[in-house]
């Protein structure tokens, strides 16, 4: 005749099954495998950049990721800002929410441009933009690699020059 099981021994005993339980559990489940249709995945060779158009050689490009910035709803971009060249000061009608992916980032607000006063950006910083309000960035010479931001926003962003008669641009 089996003796019966004192109290502190039970919890002896069912401890060992109760960790087991979610090993046997997963072991029985199989994942679905990824549908692209529905999750879809562009691998960094395969991003379109370009240089913006009316901007010098190797001095900021962009890569569309979704969605287009001068049309109404969501975008989502990359830009790429080489060392040695900054945007002149600039509004957009929307806020912009950038996330410094790689490489350092030189930011200020306002319309007057000082590259000396600008505030440098680590990657894995965020920065919003706030509609209407002036300012400028890019990457200051003397940085081995270019800044990588990724900016999300809706469209259409309404970009406009701080001084309309310059360029967009300014090498430092």
């Amino acid at each position: 005749m089996m003796e019966p099981i004192q109290e502190g021994r039970r919890d002896l005993l069912l401890a060992p099954l109760l960790a087991a339980l979610p090993v046997a559990l997963t072991r029985a489940a199989e994942a679905s495998p990824l549908d692209p249709a529905q999750t879809i995945i562009r691998p960094p060779a395969e991003h379109a950049w370009k240089p913006s158009p009316g901007y010098p050689e190797r001095s900021v490009d962009m890569c569309l990721l979704t969605g287009d910035t001068a049309k109404p709803g969501l975008y989502y971009v990359l830009v790429r800002w080489w060392p040695g060249y900054m945007s002149a000061p600039h509004t957009y009608v929307t806020d912009r929410f950038c996330i410094v992916v790689s490489g350092t980032w030189w930011c200020n607000s306002g319309a007057d441009f000082d590259p000396a006063a600008c505030v440098p950006v680590a990657a894995g910083s965020f920065v919003r933009r706030v509609a209407g309000t002036p300012h400028y960035d890019g990457v200051i010479r003397g940085h081995n690699e270019p800044a990588v931001i990724a900016i999300c926003g809706m469209g259409p962003v309404g970009y406009a020059l701080s001084d309309p008669s310059q360029p967009g641009w300014r090498a430092v």
